[in-house]
């Protein structure tokens, strides 16, 4: 039920909240103004966290909360408060941790039970209208929840002190220990034991890819030559391309697999896990030379610039939904037979459902005839079994796809969140270089480029770093979201990339501007590491809720952790800048997880990472030169995979950092005026050479250009 008057989440920018305007709970934004009412009135603060994106969030809001005798129990009892998850990150990863810690749940939507003053005291994650699912009903849980605080006041309050307490020691504690590079190695053989050598991927279902997971094996293979590392990444990487995971139509990845075949998706696509999982197509590729694992990387572009790319002004936009209304689930991506013979020739018909496993009978339980898209039979099998040729059976699928494509175009498109998050902006960016870097994108490359300077300009000032600068709603006002360590980790990593592929200095120099704006917003002077935001690292100073509740985050939650990351950021600034402070800091990072972080297995993939580049020689290879010859340099420097390598393509001697400029323009050679690939490790520079064959000695790898 809707109503005709609109509750405070009118004035919302965020179009998730925006959705619930006109529910009959008078819903509040998370601010003073809603925790002040819930002071003055004594009343709990019910809570709900969720995202556009989110499939049961909607149906929540479905079966509850346009109730209304939900909403008429709940305006009663509660000052009823909803967030937006992806706008305020800081707020959902502490709520997470208390309802975790009371229910032993996790996820969207969170539904969380507060007192006045923001102490979670109850909560849990989807409530079914009835008692289902093993679950009581959300009216009897309202209805007990209003009575305990009422009539058992102490004990709630004892409850939500003791709450508060665990989320302070879950991220905020550390367990600090001298660093050694073999916590890589447990981190890696974590990884390998949790390895599903049937399904690929770790674990079992529900699956999620982990990149950084994934971009740690690629690292280790490459480095060493094991072959277990190498056989996860690989076989991992080619059965993800082959599941429903993976848009076999228009490119890029679902969410996650709900089973451990990754063939049923969640289907809304993020734009996080697209620009890591970018990473990781494009390092395998590097490390095998596998075309599959370049197609796929490019495949992932075409959707992104599609569906999640502001062509005109830069930018990309955070998700697509997984569904265009309450009633369906991933029908927009999904088929029956019917709908595959609309669109398709007789043998066109044959060879697709062979291809992708097209039956009467598919996957989806919310409606059988539906089948998810994934390679179920190859080109060889099909045309073993058809008794035709493979290139038949080839241009029969490509033409299969274009036609299905186009047929699924026709439908109603789920949504497009069109909000331009700052730090999931430099993750897209960073990934689209690296990708422009190694396949030769120069579209990717200049979209990349306009991108980030959008970021700059609009998102970054001497005030500090603001965490989204757009909303889905062009006619929404952004409100000045701080940014948070996320954001400035990796805008500033994205600098970096960005210096390097265009040896533009002015990219360094905003890079290390943000990295030490970083440092002093949200370092911990103390006990060393980042706090996640300004209310954690400002304790004394006034915050809502449980937001001064310090938190040191270190698990990739699949985003790249925080601290992670600032720590790769410190690493590479102290290669560019020898200034050892960054180093320094990079260390004590490192040192507050040290203990334990072996632990932590798949989830302390970035850490590990982190930890790769902190504990080996880093190398630097700087190309003088705009002509062919460079281009020759460049592309031999690029080609093989080392995490700790980087490759910057400066142009002339006067766009290198601090440095590369106190040792290169002193090198024989350096000024000759020719095209020159100048390698440096630890500091120090060997001569300059002008011979691709020459460079790929020097950097350890074979002339094919594979570094194993």
């Amino acid at each position: 039920m809707t109503t005709s008057t609109a509750n405070a989440l009118a004035k919302a920018s965020s179009a998730y909240l925006r959705s619930a305007m006109h529910q009959p709970v008078q819903w509040q934004e998370w601010n003073e103004e809603a925790f002040a009412a819930a002071r003055r009135d004594n009343k709990p603060i019910l809570l709900d966290i969720g995202a556009v994106w989110c499939h049961w969030c909607h149906v929540m809001d479905r079966e509850s909360y346009d109730d209304p005798e939900v909403a008429k129990l709940v305006n009663e009892h509660f000052i009823a408060v909803k967030v937006d998850r992806d706008e305020r990150p800081d707020i959902d990863s502490r709520y997470q941790l208390a309802v975790s810690a009371i229910s032993g749940q996790g996820g969207w939507p969170l539904t969380a039970f507060l007192t006045p003053d923001g102490k979670p005291f109850y909560g849990g994650t989807y409530f079914p209208p009835d008692d289902q699912y093993g679950r009581p009903s959300f009216r009897r849980v309202l209805s007990a929840i209003a009575s305990a605080y009422r009539d058992k006041h102490s004990e709630v309050t004892e409850q939500a002190d003791s709450v508060v307490a665990t989320i302070a020691r879950a991220e905020g504690a550390t367990t600090r220990a001298d660093f050694s590079p073999s916590v890589i190695d447990a981190i890696i053989s974590a990884g390998l034991e949790n390895y599903d050598e049937r399904n690929g991927g770790f674990g079992n279902a529900p699956k999620f890819p982990h990149p950084a997971a994934i971009d740690l094996m690629i690292e280790h293979a490459a480095r060493t030559g094991n072959e277990q590392a190498r056989d996860l990444f690989v076989h991992t990487l080619e059965k993800m391309a082959c599941g429903g995971v993976y848009d076999q139509l228009a490119g890029g990845f679902h969410r996650y697999s709900v089973d451990e075949r990754w063939v049923v998706p969640h289907f809304e696509k993020m734009s996080y896990d697209n620009s890591e999982l970018l990473k990781n197509y494009v390092h395998a590729f590097q490390a095998t030379g596998t075309t599959l694992f370049s197609d796929v990387a490019k495949d992932i572009i075409r959707w992104m610039d599609e569906w999640l790319s502001d062509r005109h002004r830069g930018g990309f936009y955070a998700s697509q939904d997984a569904d265009f209304s309450l009633e369906d689930d991933g029908d927009y991506f999904t088929w029956t037979l019917a709908e595959t013979r609309a669109v398709l020739s007789t043998e066109e018909m044959e060879v697709a459902c062979l291809h992708y496993d097209i039956n009467e009978v598919g996957e989806m339980h919310h409606n059988p005839e539906k089948n998810v898209l994934y390679q179920r039979a190859s080109v060889e099998e099909i045309a073993t079994r058809l008794k035709i040729s493979q290139q038949q059976v080839a241009e029969m699928l490509a033409s299969a796809k274009v036609k299905m494509l186009a047929g699924r175009l026709a439908r109603p498109t789920p949504y497009v969140d069109k909000t331009v998050y700052v730090g999931w902006n430099g993750l897209c960016i960073s990934a689209y270089l690296e990708a422009a870097n190694v396949l030769g994108l120069q579209g990717a490359r200049e979209f990349a480029l306009r991108s980030l300077d959008r970021i700059l300009s609009e998102a970054w000032s001497t005030d500090g770093l603001l965490h989204l600068i757009a909303y889905s709603d062009a006619a929404a006002e952004p409100r000045r979201v701080s940014g948070m360590l996320d954001d400035y980790a990796f805008l500033s990593i994205a600098c970096l990339d960005a210096y390097e592929a265009s040896g533009t200095l002015r990219y360094f120099e905003m890079a290390r501007k943000i990295g030490d704006a970083m440092i002093a917003r949200f370092s911990d002077s103390a006990g060393g590491g980042f706090f996640d935001s300004e209310s954690a690292a400002r304790p004394n100073e006034p915050a809502l809720g449980v937001l001064a509740t310090p938190r040191k985050p270190f698990q990739d939650t699949p985003t790249p952790a925080g601290n992670s990351a600032a720590a790769i950021l410190l690493c590479r600034l102290h290669t560019y800048s020898n200034d050892v402070s960054y180093r320094q800091q990079a260390e004590k990072t490192l040192e507050l997880l040290a203990g334990a972080a072996g632990q932590y297995g798949i989830f302390a993939g970035t850490y590990a990472l982190a930890a790769t580049r902190f504990a080996y020689p880093h190398t630097q290879v700087v190309i003088v030169g705009r002509d062919a010859q460079a281009d020759e340099l460049y592309a031999a420097a690029v080609t093989p995979f080392i995490v700790n390598k980087s490759v910057v393509r400066a142009g002339d001697l006067n766009n290198l950092p601090p440095a590369l400029a106190e040792t290169i323009p002193n090198l024989p050679g350096a000024r000759a005026g020719n095209s020159l690939a100048i390698v440096c490790s630890g500091f120090a520079c060997q001569p300059a050479v002008a011979d691709a064959m020459e460079l790929r000695k020097l950097l350890g790898v074979a002339e094919s250009g594979c570094n194993r």
